[in-house]
C-alpha cells in the first residue's frame, strides 16, 4: 500500500511546475553557497576522512562510549533517560511534563522529536508545543510536516509564506519576508519568557564531557534554554562522538554541507542545569537517549554505517530523485538517500522497503556526504533484502526472469526482430514509462547482426572471406 502511495505521490508531483520551480530555486541558492563553503578548505576530502574515521570509531565502540556519555552528564546534575522506541520516549516525556506541570514548552528543531512525534505527545496531555526555528514554525502553523531535515519550509516561496501568515495572522497580505520574520520574532518572544519547559535536540553528543551540543542559525535554540526552568533533550543514540575537541573538526563540515557557511551561527554546549552558584539557566535538565530502531541498523553488518550520518542534509540537495518528488512523496521523517536507507528499518521493510529503489544509483549522495557513508552501496543491499523477504511484485520476478532468460545469449537476444520488440513494449509507453516519456525504439536489426553486416561489407569490399 505504501509503494502504491509513493508511485501515485511521485507521478502527481513530479509534473508539477509551480513545485519544481521552487524547489529548483530553493536548492540552486543552497548550491550556490556550498560552492563558496567548500572551497574555504584547503583539503576537504582530508577533512572528510577524518571525520569518517571518528564516526567508524564511534561506531567500533559505541557502547563504552555511551556508557561514558551517560556517566558524565549524570555527574553535571542531568537525569539520563533511556528510551527503546517512541512509546518509550513519550512515555518519558509525558511523565516530565506532568511532574512539572507544564503547560506551555518551546522547542527548537529537532528532526529526532518530529520522529517520535513529539509536538502530538505534549498536546495530548494539554501542554501546548510550539516550534521556535522559523522554517519548523511555519509548517507548524501551516499543519503540515518538515519538508526537509535542514530546511523544513523549503517548499514554499516567500509568497506562499505571506499567504499563510495573512490567512492564519492578519499580516499584510504583501508582507515582506523581514517583516514576516519581525513578526514571528516579537511572538516569539512572549512565549520564551512564559514557558516552563524548553526542549532541543541534539547535533553532537560529546561523550568525555556529557554534553549536548546544538547547532543553529536564528539563537531560538538559546532562546528555548535560557527562561524555562526545565530543559529536555532528546536525542538518537548515534549523535554519539569521543571529545569536545573533535568539534573543532564536525562544526565547519557541517555548516559547510548543510548551509554553505564557514560556521554554524550559534554553537551551543550545554552540560546541565543550573550550578548552585549560577543565576541563569534550567532548575532541571533531562536527557532522552532514543534508539527506535538504531540498533537494527547497527546490528547489520552491511548498513550500520549509515549511523554515522550527521544530518547535514547534503545528500538530499544532491539527489536527483528528491529533486523531482519532493520531501512530502517519501511520507518519512527522513526523506531523500539517508531516509531511503534507514527508514526500512526504523519503520521495517514491510512498508518502506520500496524507498531503497527511488534512487538512479547515480552516486552524487556519496559524492558529497562529509563522513563518506557508501549510500549507494546500502541501497542496493537494501533492495537485496527486500526481494530475499519476497516484498517485491510477483510479476516484476517473473519480468525479471524472462528479462534474464532472454538477455543472458546473444542469440535469444537476436531471434526476435526489432518491430516485435518495439510491439511489446508498446503497454510501457501508456503505463509505468509514460506518459510523459516515450520508450526508445528498437533497431530493425541488433547490434550484432548490424556489426556482422558490416563486416561482411567490408570484407567483400577488400576481397577477402567472410
Amino acid at each position: 500500500m505504501k509503494a502504491h502511495e509513493f508511485k501515485k505521490a511521485s507521478k502527481q508531483i513530479a509534473f508539477d511546475k509551480n513545485h519544481r520551480k521552487t524547489i529548483d530555486f530553493n536548492i540552486g541558492k543552497y548550491d550556490m553557497a556550498f560552492t563558496k563553503g567548500k572551497v574555504r578548505y584547503k583539503n576537504l576530502e582530508l577533512a572528510k576522512h577524518r571525520a569518517a574515521a571518528i564516526k567508524r570509531e564511534v561506531l567500533n565502540n559505541w557502547g563504552k562510549y555511551l556508557i561514558e556519555f551517560e556517566k558524565n552528564s549524570r555527574a553535571n546534575g542531568a537525569e539520563v533517560l533511556w528510551a527503546k522506541n517512541d512509546l518509550e520516549a513519550n512515555q518519558h516525556i509525558i511523565t516530565i511534563l506532568k511532574e512539572n506541570r507544564a503547560t506551555l514548552l518551546v522547542k527548537s528543531k529537532s528532526m529526532t522529536t518530529e520522529e517520535i512525534e513529539f509536538n502530538y505527545t505534549a498536546g495530548s496531555i494539554g501542554c501546548e508545543s510550539i516550534e521556535t526555528d522559523l522554517g519548523e514554525f511555519i509548517v507548524q502553523v501551516a499543519g503540515e510536516k518538515p519538508y526537509h531535515i535542514v530546511t523544513p519550509a523549503m517548499h514554499k516561496s516567500k509568497e506562499n509564506i505571506a499567504e499563510l501568515f495573512h490567512e492564519k495572522f492578519g499580516t499584510p497580505l504583501k508582507s515582506t519576508p523581514e517583516e514576516l520574520t519581525e513578526y514571528v520574532r516579537v511572538l516569539l518572544r512572549k512565549k520564551y519568557t512564559t514557558a516552563d519547559v524548553g526542549v532541543t535536540g541534539a547535533n553532537f553528543l560529546i561523550a568525555d564531557i556529557g554534553g549536548i551540543s546544538v547547532t543553529e542559525n536564528e539563537g531560538n535554540g538559546l532562546m528555548t534554554t535560557a527562561f524555562p526552568k526545565v530543559h529536555i533533550v532528546i536525542a538518537g543514540i548515534e549523535k554519539i562522538i569521543p571529545k569536545m575537541s573533535q568539534l573543532g573538526l564536525f562544526y565547519p563540515l557541517l555548516a559547510a554541507h548543510g548551509t554553505g557557511q564557514q560556521l554554524t551561527a550559534y554553537n551551543t554546549i550545554f552540560t546541565g542545569p543550573r550550578k548552585s552558584n549560577e543565576i541563569d539557566g534550567p532548575e532541571k535538565m533531562y536527557v532522552i537517549l532514543l534508539d527506535n530502531g538504531r540498533t537494527a541498523v547497527y546490528e547489520d553488518t552491511e548498513a550500520f554505517e549509515a549511523l554515522a550520518c550527521i544530518r547535514c542534509g547534503a545528500c538530499l540537495n544532491a539527489c536527483p530523485v528528491y529533486k523531482t518528488i519532493g520531501g512530502y512523496t517519501y511520507d518519512t521523517t527522513y526523506s531523500g538517500p539517508i531516509g531511503s536507507v534507514l527508514t526500512p528499518f526504523l519503520k521495517g521493510f514491510k512498508d518502506f522497503s520500496h524507498l531503497s529503489f527511488a534512487s538512479t544509483l547515480c552516486g552524487k549522495c556519496v559524492e558529497v556526504c562529509p563522513v563518506k557513508i557508501p549510500l549507494t552501496d546500502i541501497l542496493l543491499t537494501n533492495r537485496r533484502k527486500t526481494i530475499e523477504q519476497g516484498l517485491r511484485p510477483e510479476a516484476e520476478k517473473i519480468m525479471m526472469k524472462g528479462f534474464s532468460l532472454v538477455s543472458s545469449n546473444r542469440n535469444t537476444m537476436d531471434m526476435v526482430p526489432g518491430s516485435l520488440k518495439n510491439f511489446v513494449t508498446l503497454p510501457l509507453n501508456l503505463t509505468g514509462w509514460g506518459p510523459k516519456r516515450m520508450m526508445p525504439a528498437f533497431a530493425g536489426k541488433s547490434f550484432s547482426a548490424q556489426m556482422k553486416q558490416l563486416k561482411k561489407k567490408k570484407n567483400k569490399s577488400n576481397n577477402q572471406p567472410d
